[in-house]
Order: C-alpha cells, then sequence, then structure tokens
C-alpha cells in the first residue's frame, strides 16, 4: 500500500534531510515539499494526502495550530527540535513524534507504524468505506527522551523507563509495573510495544513485556523479576534467546 505525503518544515536543510530518507522507503511517495505551511493546509484540506511530516516551530501557523485545523483528514508525524511539545500533541491524533536531529532507523520505524496501521485499516474497512484515521497512541517514546506519557483514568502520567520492571496486557488495558507503583492505562500490548525502546525492551508472551535490564534470572522457559515469574511464550522463544545469548536454557 502507498502513501502519498507531504514535508512541511521552513527550514530547507530539514526539508532535504526528510526528503532524501523519504527517497528510500519504496512504500512513500512524495506529493510535496513545503516551506509554507499555509500552502500545505490547503493541500490536506483538498484531499489526496496521506501523512504529512509536520514541524511545529514555523512562522504563520505553528504546528499545533496545523493540527487543531486540519483535524483528522490524515495522518502526522511531529518533527521538532524541542521535547516539550510531546504532551501537547498527545492530544491531537499524531502518529509519532521524531525529535530533531532525526536518525534514519527511527524514522523508518515511525512511518512503518503509519503503514502497518493503514493496510490493516484496509483489510477490515467495508468496500465503499473509507479507512479509518489513525488512532491517537497512548504513548509517546523517542530514543532521545528516557520516558513515555501514558494516559491513566485521572491523567496524563510521565514514567521514567528506567524505573519500569514488566508491563501485564490484561483484557482491555495494560499494567506497568514499577519498583513504586503499578499504572493501568487503556491501551493495547502492540501499541504499547511499538512506543518503546526494543533495545531496551522485549516482549515474551502475549501478556508481558519486560525490561531486558530487570531480569534477575531465567529457568525452564520463565523470567524472574523482583518476586514475578514470568512465562516465556513459544511464540516469542527464539526471539527472546537471541537477545539474551542462550537457547539452552
Amino acid at each position: 500500500m502507498n502513501i502519498n505525503c507531504i514535508v512541511v518544515d521552513d527550514e530547507p536543510l530539514a526539508l532535504d534531510i526528510l526528503v532524501d530518507y523519504i527517497s528510500k522507503i519504496p512504500f512513500l511517495t512524495l506529493t510535496k515539499r513545503c516551506e509554507n505551511p499555509l500552502e500545505a493546509l490547503e493541500l490536506v484540506q483538498a484531499g489526496g494526502v496521506d501523512l504529512v511530516f509536520l514541524d511545529i516551530q514555523m512562522p504563520e501557523l505553528t504546528g499545533i495550530q496545523f493540527l487543531k485545523i486540519a483535524g483528522n483528514k490524515c495522518s502526522f508525524i511531529l518533527t521538532t527540535a524541542y521535547q516539550e511539545y510531546a504532551l501537547e500533541s498527545y492530544d491531537l491524533n499524531v502518529a509519532d513524534y521524531l525529535l530533531k536531529p532525526i536518525a534514519f532507523d527511527r524514522f523508518y520505524k515511525a512511518v512503518e507504524k503509519v503503514h502497518n496501521k493503514q493496510k490493516a485499516n484496509k483489510q477490515t474497512a467495508p468496500q465503499n468505506q473509507q479507512p479509518v484515521q489513525e488512532v491517537q497512541p497512548t504513548a509517546i517514546s523517542n530514543p532521545l527522551q528516557d520516558f513515555i506519557f501514558v494516559k491513566t483514568e485521572h491523567k496524563i502520567q510521565k514514567i521514567y523507563l528506567n524505573d519500569i520492571l514488566y508491563i501485564e496486557g490484561l483484557k482491555d488495558y495494560i499494567s506497568i509495573f514499577t519498583s513504586e507503583e503499578r499504572i493501568i492505562t487503556l491501551q493495547s500490548m502492540k501499541k504499547m510495544e511499538e512506543s518503546l525502546p526494543d533495545r531496551q525492551f522485549i516482549r515474551v508472551h502475549k501478556s508481558y513485556i519486560v525490561s531486558i535490564d530487570k531480569i534477575e534470572s531465567i529457568e525452564r522457559s520463565r523470567i524472574k523479576i523482583g518476586d514475578k515469574i514470568i512465562p516465556i511464550g513459544d511464540t516469542y522463544r527464539d526471539a527472546f534467546f537471541r537477545v539474551v545469548g542462550n537457547k539452552n536454557i
């Protein structure tokens, strides 16, 4: 499935980098590069744009203002040098949040998330009906941040990645266990897995994601973290032991 995208940034060098990244990904087609956000907004409102790479700090119209006007006409990936906007963008239906300077592997992970979501929407949408727009993520992370935000019942809570021991998925929500507390959020395991850095966390079971450096021991396909014994599912076994480097346990 091809994704038609535009890049919006008032800095020509930033535009050049994103245009170069887009050219390397087969399922992305660049429709327009825009230094003027008003021009880009017209394109989005006219339709035919699937994804917008959007800078936040721009004259005439900020990225946040752009999002509020454009609504849910397409998916958005924010690109900015200012991480303090992460929380505000969380409430505005963005697919991801990339902090400059943007590494290609992080860029690819963000667009792959949009690609997979749009493929899933296309497969499940009834004929003659438009696919559902990108669902707002409930966690924001990037390689230069050491925390995520999750939405709990009454607030949006900041959680430092180093504090997370493991994550347990239940029917309609997940529990994030730290050394101090248990945090409950309405979110899928898949969405949470995508929001966490894979060098630090790994899914070991359909119901569990663990922090690799919090693992105390592994015995008979079971992981011990603190007082918790976590099973390693058959589906995840090979990938897990490739990471820890021992298939004989």
